[in-house]
Protein backbone atom coordinates (compact mmCIF):
# COMPACT_ATOMS: atom_id res chain seq x y z
CA UNK A 1 0.00 0.00 0.00
CA UNK A 2 2.82 2.27 1.07
CA UNK A 3 4.67 1.80 -2.41
CA UNK A 4 1.35 2.43 -4.26
CA UNK A 5 1.00 5.57 -2.71
CA UNK A 6 3.98 6.77 -3.61
CA UNK A 7 4.59 5.65 -6.87
CA UNK A 8 1.30 7.54 -7.39
CA UNK A 9 2.62 10.65 -5.70
CA UNK A 10 6.00 9.94 -8.20
CA UNK A 11 3.25 10.47 -11.05
CA UNK A 12 1.44 13.44 -9.53
CA UNK A 13 5.00 15.61 -8.55
CA UNK A 14 5.85 14.60 -12.88
CA UNK A 15 2.39 15.99 -13.94
CA UNK A 16 3.09 19.06 -11.70
CA UNK A 17 6.80 19.83 -13.43
CA UNK A 18 5.38 19.42 -16.98
CA UNK A 19 2.20 21.55 -16.34
CA UNK A 20 5.33 24.08 -14.68
CA UNK A 21 7.01 23.88 -17.61
CA UNK A 22 4.83 23.54 -20.53
CA UNK A 23 1.93 26.35 -19.56
CA UNK A 24 4.57 29.12 -19.79
CA UNK A 25 6.78 28.34 -22.73
CA UNK A 26 4.38 28.42 -26.12
CA UNK A 27 4.73 24.51 -26.47
CA UNK A 28 1.04 23.98 -25.28
CA UNK A 29 0.40 22.61 -21.89
CA UNK A 30 -2.86 21.08 -22.53
CA UNK A 31 -1.15 19.23 -25.13
CA UNK A 32 1.86 17.72 -22.94
CA UNK A 33 -0.72 16.68 -20.65
CA UNK A 34 -3.09 15.23 -22.75
CA UNK A 35 -0.13 12.91 -23.65
CA UNK A 36 1.54 12.92 -20.63
CA UNK A 37 -1.79 11.00 -19.73
CA UNK A 38 -1.43 8.49 -22.55
CA UNK A 39 1.61 6.90 -20.65
CA UNK A 40 1.74 7.71 -17.19
CA UNK A 41 -1.86 6.85 -15.82
CA UNK A 42 -2.70 7.81 -12.34
CA UNK A 43 -4.78 5.53 -10.76
CA UNK A 44 -7.81 8.02 -10.79
CA UNK A 45 -11.87 8.03 -11.74
CA UNK A 46 -11.88 9.38 -15.45
CA UNK A 47 -13.87 12.26 -14.05
CA UNK A 48 -11.19 12.97 -11.35
CA UNK A 49 -8.70 13.27 -14.64
CA UNK A 50 -10.80 15.86 -15.85
CA UNK A 51 -10.73 17.96 -13.50
CA UNK A 52 -7.30 17.20 -12.59
CA UNK A 53 -5.56 17.91 -15.69
CA UNK A 54 -7.20 21.98 -15.61
CA UNK A 55 -7.04 22.69 -11.68
CA UNK A 56 -3.27 21.43 -11.47
CA UNK A 57 -2.81 24.74 -13.04
CA UNK A 58 -3.78 27.30 -11.00
CA UNK A 59 -0.12 26.23 -8.99
CA UNK A 60 1.16 27.83 -12.26
CA UNK A 61 -1.00 30.83 -12.11
CA UNK A 62 0.02 31.88 -8.53
CA UNK A 63 3.47 32.25 -9.56
CA UNK A 64 2.26 34.77 -11.82
CA UNK A 65 0.35 36.12 -8.98
CA UNK A 66 3.51 36.01 -6.53
CA UNK A 67 6.38 37.04 -9.17
CA UNK A 68 4.08 39.99 -10.96
CA UNK A 69 2.00 41.14 -7.75
CA UNK A 70 2.77 44.91 -8.13
CA UNK A 71 1.77 45.05 -11.81
CA UNK A 72 -1.57 42.85 -11.01
CA UNK A 73 -2.64 44.44 -8.00
CA UNK A 74 -4.60 47.56 -8.88
CA UNK A 75 -4.69 49.62 -5.30
CA UNK A 76 -2.11 51.01 -3.77
CA UNK A 77 -1.26 53.03 -0.13
CA UNK A 78 -3.23 56.65 -0.04
CA UNK A 79 -1.12 59.70 -1.13
CA UNK A 80 -1.01 62.71 1.12
CA UNK A 81 -3.38 64.11 -1.74
CA UNK A 82 -6.96 64.37 -0.14
CA UNK A 83 -8.82 65.81 -2.41
CA UNK A 84 -8.41 62.45 -4.57
CA UNK A 85 -10.72 61.10 -2.94
CA UNK A 86 -10.79 57.41 -3.80
CA UNK A 87 -8.84 57.53 -6.55
CA UNK A 88 -5.97 58.05 -4.03
CA UNK A 89 -5.75 54.39 -3.89
CA UNK A 90 -5.93 52.96 -6.93
CA UNK A 91 -2.75 52.20 -10.13
CA UNK A 92 -5.33 54.15 -12.79
CA UNK A 93 -2.83 52.13 -15.57
CA UNK A 94 -3.28 48.71 -13.93
CA UNK A 95 -6.80 49.45 -13.50
CA UNK A 96 -7.19 50.40 -16.91
CA UNK A 97 -5.16 47.36 -17.94
CA UNK A 98 -7.21 44.58 -16.08
CA UNK A 99 -10.25 46.24 -17.90
CA UNK A 100 -8.35 45.34 -21.34
CA UNK A 101 -8.05 41.97 -20.09
CA UNK A 102 -11.73 41.24 -19.09
CA UNK A 103 -12.36 42.38 -22.77
CA UNK A 104 -9.51 39.97 -24.17
CA UNK A 105 -11.35 36.95 -21.57
CA UNK A 106 -14.76 37.74 -23.59
CA UNK A 107 -14.29 35.55 -26.85
CA UNK A 108 -12.97 32.25 -24.93
CA UNK A 109 -15.85 32.56 -21.97
CA UNK A 110 -18.65 32.66 -24.51
CA UNK A 111 -17.07 29.79 -26.08
CA UNK A 112 -16.26 27.54 -23.57
CA UNK A 113 -19.89 28.52 -21.95
CA UNK A 114 -21.84 27.93 -25.10
CA UNK A 115 -19.84 24.48 -26.12
CA UNK A 116 -16.96 23.76 -23.48
CA UNK A 117 -18.22 20.14 -23.35
CA UNK A 118 -18.70 19.28 -26.88
CA UNK A 119 -15.25 20.79 -27.84
CA UNK A 120 -13.68 18.65 -25.11
CA UNK A 121 -15.16 15.47 -26.92
CA UNK A 122 -14.23 16.26 -30.49
CA UNK A 123 -10.93 17.55 -30.22
CA UNK A 124 -9.43 16.39 -26.48
CA UNK A 125 -7.27 13.73 -28.69
CA UNK A 126 -3.58 12.74 -29.48
CA UNK A 127 -4.24 13.78 -33.27
CA UNK A 128 -5.47 17.28 -32.77
CA UNK A 129 -2.83 17.82 -30.57
CA UNK A 130 0.20 17.00 -33.01
CA UNK A 131 -1.62 18.63 -35.81
CA UNK A 132 -1.68 21.69 -33.47
CA UNK A 133 1.57 21.17 -32.44
CA UNK A 134 2.81 21.09 -35.79
CA UNK A 135 0.76 24.06 -37.34
CA UNK A 136 1.34 26.64 -34.73
CA UNK A 137 5.11 25.81 -34.83
CA UNK A 138 4.91 26.39 -38.51
CA UNK A 139 3.47 30.18 -37.51
CA UNK A 140 5.96 30.72 -35.00
CA UNK A 141 8.74 30.00 -37.58
CA UNK A 142 6.90 32.13 -39.99
CA UNK A 143 5.98 35.00 -37.82
CA UNK A 144 9.47 35.71 -36.79
CA UNK A 145 10.71 35.56 -40.15
CA UNK A 146 8.67 38.01 -40.98
CA UNK A 147 8.95 40.11 -38.47
CA UNK A 148 12.71 39.78 -38.72
CA UNK A 149 14.03 43.72 -38.97
CA UNK A 150 10.66 44.95 -37.96
CA UNK A 151 9.92 47.63 -35.14
CA UNK A 152 7.98 46.80 -32.90
CA UNK A 153 5.09 49.65 -32.13
CA UNK A 154 3.65 48.81 -28.86
CA UNK A 155 6.48 48.83 -26.08
CA UNK A 156 4.66 48.91 -22.77
CA UNK A 157 1.25 47.03 -21.44
CA UNK A 158 -0.63 50.28 -21.55
CA UNK A 159 -0.36 51.02 -25.31
CA UNK A 160 -2.37 48.02 -25.58
CA UNK A 161 -5.61 49.25 -26.87
CA UNK A 162 -9.24 47.57 -26.37
CA UNK A 163 -9.19 46.90 -30.04
CA UNK A 164 -5.64 45.28 -29.59
CA UNK A 165 -6.96 43.16 -26.40
CA UNK A 166 -10.09 41.63 -28.37
CA UNK A 167 -8.23 40.10 -31.01
CA UNK A 168 -5.42 39.18 -29.15
CA UNK A 169 -8.76 37.19 -27.00
CA UNK A 170 -9.59 36.29 -30.63
CA UNK A 171 -5.85 34.35 -31.01
CA UNK A 172 -6.57 32.73 -27.70
CA UNK A 173 -10.01 30.96 -28.63
CA UNK A 174 -8.37 29.22 -31.09
CA UNK A 175 -6.47 27.93 -28.12
CA UNK A 176 -9.47 27.19 -26.15
CA UNK A 177 -10.85 25.06 -29.14
CA UNK A 178 -7.89 23.37 -30.06
CA UNK A 179 -5.53 21.62 -27.36
CA UNK A 180 -2.26 21.70 -28.74
CA UNK A 181 -2.68 25.44 -29.78
CA UNK A 182 -0.76 26.95 -26.51
CA UNK A 183 -3.15 29.38 -25.37
CA UNK A 184 0.50 31.47 -24.72
CA UNK A 185 1.29 30.67 -28.22
CA UNK A 186 -1.52 31.52 -29.62
CA UNK A 187 -1.45 34.89 -27.35
CA UNK A 188 2.26 35.62 -28.26
CA UNK A 189 1.62 35.00 -31.91
CA UNK A 190 -1.28 37.17 -32.08
CA UNK A 191 0.69 39.96 -30.02
CA UNK A 192 3.67 39.58 -31.76
CA UNK A 193 1.44 40.01 -35.20
CA UNK A 194 -0.55 43.35 -34.29
CA UNK A 195 2.62 44.92 -33.20
CA UNK A 196 3.61 43.89 -29.89
CA UNK A 197 7.34 43.53 -28.23
CA UNK A 198 8.14 40.27 -27.64
CA UNK A 199 8.56 40.94 -24.03
CA UNK A 200 4.97 42.93 -23.13
CA UNK A 201 3.68 40.12 -25.74
CA UNK A 202 4.50 37.57 -22.96
CA UNK A 203 3.28 39.42 -19.76
CA UNK A 204 0.42 40.18 -21.35
CA UNK A 205 -0.18 36.66 -22.20
CA UNK A 206 0.75 35.71 -18.39
CA UNK A 207 -2.10 38.11 -17.03
CA UNK A 208 -4.40 37.07 -19.40
CA UNK A 209 -3.83 33.80 -17.94
CA UNK A 210 -5.16 34.52 -14.05
CA UNK A 211 -8.63 34.95 -15.15
CA UNK A 212 -8.84 32.40 -17.53
CA UNK A 213 -7.19 29.47 -15.48
CA UNK A 214 -8.99 30.52 -12.45
CA UNK A 215 -12.21 30.50 -14.39
CA UNK A 216 -11.71 27.08 -16.12
CA UNK A 217 -10.07 26.09 -13.02
CA UNK A 218 -13.62 26.92 -10.77
CA UNK A 219 -16.04 25.87 -13.78
CA UNK A 220 -14.24 22.00 -13.28
CA UNK A 221 -14.21 22.43 -9.64
CA UNK A 222 -18.07 22.93 -9.76
CA UNK A 223 -18.85 19.93 -12.51
CA UNK A 224 -17.03 17.65 -10.43
CA UNK A 225 -18.15 18.46 -7.41
CA UNK A 226 -16.30 19.40 -3.49
CA UNK A 227 -16.73 15.29 -2.75
CA UNK A 228 -12.96 15.09 -2.94
CA UNK A 229 -11.60 11.65 -1.29
CA UNK A 230 -8.24 12.54 0.69
CA UNK A 231 -6.15 10.55 -1.95
CA UNK A 232 -7.16 12.69 -4.84
CA UNK A 233 -7.23 16.27 -2.86
CA UNK A 234 -3.55 14.46 -1.70
CA UNK A 235 -2.64 14.56 -5.56
CA UNK A 236 -4.42 17.54 -6.62
CA UNK A 237 -2.01 19.62 -3.77
CA UNK A 238 0.92 17.86 -4.97
CA UNK A 239 0.51 18.50 -8.55
CA UNK A 240 -0.63 22.55 -7.84
CA UNK A 241 2.54 23.01 -5.30
CA UNK A 242 5.12 21.28 -7.76
CA UNK A 243 3.83 22.92 -11.03
CA UNK A 244 4.04 26.10 -8.59
CA UNK A 245 7.99 25.73 -7.74
CA UNK A 246 8.82 25.20 -11.17
CA UNK A 247 7.12 27.86 -12.97
CA UNK A 248 8.76 30.27 -11.00
CA UNK A 249 12.00 29.20 -12.41
CA UNK A 250 10.32 28.76 -16.14
CA UNK A 251 9.06 32.26 -15.96
CA UNK A 252 11.93 33.91 -15.28
CA UNK A 253 13.79 31.82 -18.00
CA UNK A 254 11.49 33.11 -20.30
CA UNK A 255 11.63 36.69 -19.50
CA UNK A 256 14.96 36.60 -19.53
CA UNK A 257 15.73 34.39 -23.08
CA UNK A 258 13.31 36.13 -25.19
CA UNK A 259 15.17 39.23 -24.41
CA UNK A 260 18.46 38.22 -26.50
CA UNK A 261 16.10 35.49 -28.53
CA UNK A 262 13.09 34.71 -30.61
CA UNK A 263 10.51 32.13 -30.46
CA UNK A 264 11.64 30.06 -33.43
CA UNK A 265 13.31 27.48 -30.90
CA UNK A 266 10.11 26.71 -29.48
CA UNK A 267 8.17 26.76 -33.05
CA UNK A 268 10.67 23.85 -34.20
CA UNK A 269 10.46 22.27 -31.13
CA UNK A 270 6.73 21.67 -31.49
CA UNK A 271 7.05 20.44 -35.41
CA UNK A 272 9.47 17.90 -33.97
CA UNK A 273 7.03 16.77 -31.28
CA UNK A 274 3.64 17.04 -33.41
CA UNK A 275 6.09 14.45 -36.12
CA UNK A 276 6.76 12.30 -33.30
CA UNK A 277 3.42 11.82 -31.47
CA UNK A 278 1.80 11.19 -35.26
CA UNK A 279 4.41 8.59 -35.98
CA UNK A 280 4.01 7.07 -32.18
CA UNK A 281 0.74 6.81 -32.58
CA UNK A 282 0.27 5.48 -36.43
CA UNK A 283 2.69 2.83 -35.37
CA UNK A 284 0.60 1.28 -33.21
Amino acid sequence: MVIFIMLEILKSILFGIVEGITEWLPISSTGHMILLDEFVKLNASEEFMEMYLVVIQLGAIMAVVILFWNQLWPFCLPSNNKSQGFMQYIKQDTFIMWFKIVVACIPAVIIELAAGDWLEEMFYNYQTVAIMLIVVGILFIFVENKNKGYSAKVHTISEITYQTAFLIGVFQLVAAVFPGTSRSGATIIGGLVLGLTRTVAAEFTFYLAVPVMFGASFIKVLKFGFSFTSYELSLLIIGMVVAFVVSLVVIKFLMGYIKKHDFKVFGWYRIILGILVLGYFIAL
